[in-house]
């Protein structure tokens, strides 16, 4: 991988993330059942904002955004839970990933405007979305879900040797960014 993958890879580190691995886009599939998932709207979010589908963009635009790129980084948190019912141990590294993406996120759009950052959830930069009827407020901090995107995030990161589950009573949260 070039040079600044490595350099990028030790500020995404510095960033407090648990895991950082190498991301080629030719391994990236986007897949109409992960887009499908969304339209079943679980997290409320469907058709209400900017980063989610269908404002996101068609799954041919979503890929072809993507395909612009060579590669770039997956990046993770993960975390131990003390039990499958641990909401605020999911809560905490949920706050702990959110933090770590946004402070990697800046970095890297400082460095690389045009970088695509996909995180793991929808965006909460306003209190309430244009969407539909106005542009976005700050598009310059957009970033949708990897799932938005019609990807798989576990087979995001087998096709790239990076792990997804570290065993029994941990959970992992997952974000990429794309560089030119």
């Amino acid at each position: 991988m070039p040079e600044k993958y490595e350099e990028l890879k030790q500020k995404a580190l510095s960033c407090g993330f648990s895991h950082v691995g190498d991301l080629d886009a030719s391994t990236i599939q986007v897949r109409s059942e992960v887009r499908s998932a969304c339209a079943e709207n679980k997290c409320q979010h469907y058709n209400k904002n900017w980063v989610c589908p269908p404002g996101c963009g068609t799954l041919e635009e979503c890929s072809e955004q993507i395909h612009k790129y060579a590669g770039g980084l997956i990046v993770q948190t993960t975390g131990e839970l003390e039990d499958s019912f641990d909401i605020e141990g999911m809560q905490e590294l949920g706050e702990r990933h959110k933090e770590a993406f946004h402070k990697f996120a800046a970095m890297v759009r400082e460095e690389y405007p045009g970088a695509l950052v996909l995180g793991d959830g929808a965006c909460e930069n306003c209190k309430e979305c244009t969407y539909p009827d106005a542009p976005c407020r700050f598009p310059e901090r957009q970033s949708s879900a990897m799932e938005a995107y019609g990807m798989l995030v576990s087979e995001v990161c087998q096709k790239n040797d990076i792990l997804y589950y570290y065993g029994p009573g941990t959970l992992t949260l997952v974000g990429c960014i794309l560089v030119e």
